[in-house]
């Protein structure tokens, strides 16, 4: 089984994200809008469920944050993804490098980029042409993001919440 730590931003960011994501995401189906905090792991049921007493463990102290989505972005030539860019406080980047210490999680591939997918799966020409147009669409959205969710793949493919932690007020 694979779990996920993630947060859920506001309908509004959710909505306009899905208005571009039902066209060129092609996992779309799977998961809603959300901002990674910690990629798949591999697990099994006691697995899953350590990594739940060990994310109530760093959560129970650890504040709600403010994000910031002033533009879209893309991975290219690494990946053909585009996504929402997210400006985070602190508080963001201190839950994920919390989550890859080494008893858990591991250190990371890449560098930490919190962001909201929009298009994956696409050709570099669908990049390319969609990423232009998005470059010209004004977005500011602003936020408090006060709970993040451990979430594990049914088989099917899809994710849903295996638990929610709620953070304390800036």
């Amino acid at each position: 089984m694979k779990y996920g730590i993630v947060a859920f931003p506001s309908k509004e960011v959710q909505d306009f994200a899905n208005s571009y994501r039902m066209r060129y995401d092609s996992h779309y189906a799977q998961l809603p809008p959300h901002i990674t905090i910690l990629g798949e792991v591999e697990t099994d049921e006691a697995g899953l469920k350590a990594a739940a007493d060990y994310l109530f463990n760093i959560t129970k102290d650890a504040k709600a944050f403010s994000i910031n989505i002033p533009k879209v972005g893309t991975f290219k030539p690494i990946n053909n993804v585009i996504y929402l860019k997210v400006d985070a406080d602190e508080e963001l980047y201190n839950l994920n490098k919390a989550l890859h210490d080494s008893d858990f999680g591991g250190s990371s591939q890449y560098q930490y980029v919190p962001h909201i997918t929009l298009a994956q799966g696409i050709t570099g020409d669908e990049l390319d042409d969609i990423y232009g147009q998005l470059r010209m669409t004004k977005i500011d959205f602003t936020e408090v993001i006060d709970r993040i969710h451990i979430l594990y793949q049914l088989e099917n493919g899809s994710w849903t919440v295996y638990e929610t932690y709620r953070l304390q007020e800036q």
